[in-house]
C-alpha cells in the first residue's frame, strides 16, 4: 500500500509554518508523486492567502516543477475554499479559479459570511448546536443544502473534514457528492471523517481521500491516523484516491 499524495498541506502564504519548498522537499522524503498547496481561501480574515499572493504561488511552482520533476514529484497549486453562505458561495471567483489545478471546499470559522444572515447560522448558531439541541436538525439541514449547492457551483475535488465544524448529513452529502465526482477527506489533523461518519458515508457510491492538513512541513504525507480510521471503519482500499495497494 502507497500513498502517492497529500493533496491538503499548507504554508506561510497562510498560517503554515513552512515555505513551499519545505512542503515539497518533505513529501519527496516521504515518497510521494504528488503534493498540493491549498492554503485557506481568501476570505478568511484571519489566515487566508491573499489574492494578490497566487500569481506569486502559481509562479513559484512552475519554477519548483521543473526543478524537481527529475525527482518524479508534481506539485499542484490549490486553495482550500471557504464555505460563505447557505447559497453554495466560496470565497474564490473564477479568475481565482482559473489560476490553479486543484479546488477544496472546507468549513471554517473566521471567514466573513456572504450575509448576515449566513453569518448568525453559520458562526452563532453552528457553534450553538454542539452544546444545545434547539434548532440542531434545522442546522444540519441547511449545512448539508450548502454544501450539496456548492458542489454542484464548481468543480470541487473534495471537501475537507466534512462535520468537523458545522454538522452535516454525511449520508446525504456523501450520496450528491458522488453523483459530481467530489470526494470526501479522511483528515488526519481533524476528527472527520471519523470512524462511525466514514461507515455511513461509504454505503453510498463516493470516493474518499486521505490527507495530512500539514502546517507544518515535517506533517507533510504524515496520515496514519486518517488510515487507522478507514482500517476500522472497514473501508476498501481502492475506494481512497490517493492509496494505491
Amino acid at each position: 500500500m502507497n500513498l502517492i499524495g497529500d493533496y491538503h498541506t499548507h504554508t506561510i502564504y497562510s498560517h503554515g509554518t513552512g515555505t513551499i519548498r519545505d512542503n515539497v522537499e518533505e513529501a519527496i522524503k516521504k515518497g510521494l508523486k504528488e503534493i498540493a498547496i491549498c492554503d485557506h481561501g481568501p476570505g478568511h480574515y484571519l489566515y487566508g492567502v491573499k489574492k494578490k499572493s497566487f500569481p506569486l504561488m502559481r509562479e513559484e511552482i512552475d519554477k519548483l516543477n521543473e526543478e524537481f520533476a527529475p525527482k518524479g514529484i508534481k506539485i499542484l497549486l490549490g486553495v482550500e475554499a471557504n464555505l460563505t453562505g447557505y447559497d453554495g458561495s466560496i470565497d474564490i471567483d473564477d479568475k481565482l479559479i482559473n489560476q490553479i489545478d486543484i479546488l477544496l471546499l472546507g468549513y471554517h470559522y473566521g471567514v466573513t459570511p456572504r450575509t448576515i444572515f449566513d453569518g448568525f447560522g453559520m458562526y452563532i448558531g453552528n457553534p450553538l448546536s454542539k452544546v444545545l439541541p434547539i434548532g440542531r436538525e434545522r442546522l444540519i439541514e441547511i449545512n448539508t443544502r450548502a454544501f450539496v449547492k456548492a458542489i454542484n457551483n464548481y468543480k470541487i475535488e473534495f471537501i475537507t473534514h466534512p462535520g468537523s465544524k458545522a454538522k452535516v448529513d454525511i449520508q446525504t452529502l456523501a450520496r450528491e457528492a458522488a453523483k459530481v465526482g467530489t470526494a470526501l477527506e479522511i483528515n488526519s489533523k481533524h476528527s472527520q471523517l471519523s470512524v462511525e461518519s466514514i461507515k455511513i458515508a461509504m454505503k453510498e457510491n463516493v470516493d474518499f481521500v486521505v490527507n495530512s492538513d500539514a502546517h507544518r512541513p515535517e506533517d507533510v504525507g504524515n496520515v496514519e491516523e486518517s488510515l487507522k480510521r478507514a482500517k476500522e471503519a472497514n473501508l476498501p482500499l481502492e475506494r481512497i484516491r490517493n492509496i494505491r495497494i
